[in-house]
């Protein structure tokens, strides 16, 4: 297992996580799509804020379930507790040091079709 470091845009919001990244997704739900993230699993347990937490932003729609979170100064998307398992993180991929998504594997994941709205 491998610690990653990451930050939003302006660096007020820094975190650490510990995974082993053989893969990253792209979700298809609207949100996603317009957002063009490609994210990393992460276990919730190992994902630490390490500054900025007040600075954190939560967006919340369709069933309410999941949990976005993106800086309120920068706007951008760090990570998201996934609203089908809340042990899981996805993490924004191109906010982490040292991951070259395009050296990734990334798996489509039909999110479309579990949107209610």
């Amino acid at each position: 297992m491998q610690e990653y470091l990451g930050a939003c845009h302006c660096g007020t919001v820094t975190f650490s996580f510990e995974a082993d990244i053989n893969e990253l997704v792209r979700c298809a739900c609207s949100l996603c799509t317009k957002r063009n993230a490609v994210m990393a699993t992460v276990e919730r347990r190992r994902l630490r804020v390490l500054s900025g937490e007040e600075a954190l932003s939560l967006y919340q729609w369709n069933t309410g379930m999941a949990k976005h979170y993106f800086c309120s100064h920068c706007g951008i998307y760090t990570f998201h507790q996934r609203r089908t398992d809340e042990r899981y993180f996805s993490v924004n991929a191109f906010c982490v040091d040292g991951i070259d998504a395009t050296k990734i594997p990334v798996r489509q994941v039909d999110g479309k079709s579990r949107s209610t709205v």
